[in-house]
């Protein structure tokens, strides 16, 4: 047969063409907007991104112990928005044999280092055989740099201050220490409109869609905000849900304690990456008012089913919603908090402490021995 004055299979074959299946790996643990980022970048390379992730069991044995479990990562990485398919329990070192099982033309991780537990790149055979992308490491934020943070738990913890003395607090973990792994160093992150837009739907809610407001302050965004979302998204057929994000000092005035232990803009990332929420808004008020509600034209108003605190006032924040007879108290089935998370860590802190130790220390030794055959090399070339 012709078709376009062509044959129709030479058509077919010129014209379709095979899906770019895209790689990544790694623990997740602590799912924050770093790896987001990276599976972002990644899932712009191809038009498949799957996404494997590796069990408590390797992870103990490379790393350390797990802040969250197997599961629990499972599901967090499934949330997020760029990602197509995950693979539970991926070997730890990435291997041409995985990315042929899965039929993936490469893969693709952060430019900073994984190393085994003997100190070997995990990467290497891929790597070697020219099927290993690199994205850029959002810089300022790590799994060892949130656990030191709630280690550290102090009311000031964003400061450049309380970073310079958690890094001295890093120091002195270890007396050979002389420096710090340029990959999980503490830094602070820099928020840009650039990288808002890249994490933004920047889809505009259609007359059909339900706007479903929630509010709150989503601090280390963790699979009891993933259940809770999830559950609201399912109320209904065509859901458009706005996250209202309230500014540090007013999480901090009712959550009181050391909280929040990531600043607004962090937070701001984090639930942008969540499939199920379509848009934030940056410093909500604590108290959803009317204009709030008929600015965003808002439909349903939903709560969890932790207790809420009156607003300074001593009103009811959710007074008006009530009033009008759109509030929801959902129930995710999930009851774990940020307050949960941080006791795992302060429960196990001297685990937890050897792991950042360890972790930094190797690739410390990496980046240096790095640094030298640079300078060998350079030297050579200078001659």
């Amino acid at each position: 047969m012709m078709r376009n004055g062509y044959p129709e299979q030479a058509l077919d074959k010129e014209s379709v063409r095979r899906p770019v299946r895209v790689w990544c790996d790694g623990c997740y643990d602590m799912v924050h907007y770093g790896h987001s980022n990276q599976l972002r970048q990644a899932r712009a390379m191809g038009d498949y991104l799957i996404v494997g992730v590796h069990t408590d069991e390797e992870i103990s044995q490379h790393k350390g112990p797990p802040v969250f479990t197997q599961d629990e990562r499972y599901k967090m990485v499934k949330a997020i928005k760029w990602v197509d398919e995950i693979v539970p329990g991926a070997p730890y070192v990435t291997t041409l044999e995985t990315l042929d099982k899965y039929n993936c033309d490469f893969c693709v991780h952060g430019n900073d280092i994984t190393l085994t537990v003997d100190g070997k790149d995990t990467y290497e055979e891929v790597k070697n055989a020219g099927r290993y992308r690199e994205c850029q490491r959002t810089q300022g934020v790590s799994t060892t740099d949130l656990v030191g943070r709630m280690l550290l738990m102090t009311k000031a913890h964003h400061s450049m201050e309380v970073t310079l003395d958690y890094q001295k607090h890093q120091n002195n973990l270890s007396k050979d220490a002389r420096g710090h792994s340029p990959w999980t160093g503490v830094s602070q992150f820099l928020q840009t409109s650039q990288k808002i837009m890249q994490f933004a739907s920047g889809k505009e809610p259609s007359p059909e869609d339900t706007i479903i407001y929630v509010a709150g302050a989503f601090d280390l965004f963790h699979i009891g905000h993933i259940d809770f979302l999830e559950k609201v998204y399912s109320l209904v057929e065509k859901p458009y849900v706005i996250v209202g994000l309230h500014f540090d000092q007013e999480v901090n005035h009712y959550k009181r304690k050391n909280y929040p232990i990531m600043n607004i803009h962090e937070r701001t990332l984090s639930v942008l990456a969540c499939r199920y929420v379509a848009e934030v808004v940056i410093g909500a008020p604590y108290s959803v008012s009317a204009d709030l509600l008929d600015h965003f034209k808002v439909d349903i108003v939903c709560h969890g089913k932790t207790d809420v605190l009156p607003d300074r006032d001593g009103s009811d924040p959710y007074a008006e919603p009530k009033q009008r007879g759109i509030f929801r108290a959902v129930d995710s089935g999930n009851s774990l908090t940020t307050d949960d998370i941080v006791q795992r860590i302060i429960k196990n802190r001297l685990e937890y402490e050897a792991r950042n130790q360890k972790k930094e220390a190797k690739e410390l030794a990496v980046f240096e021995a790095q640094q030298r055959r640079e300078h060998i090399i350079n030297g050579q070339e200078s001659k």
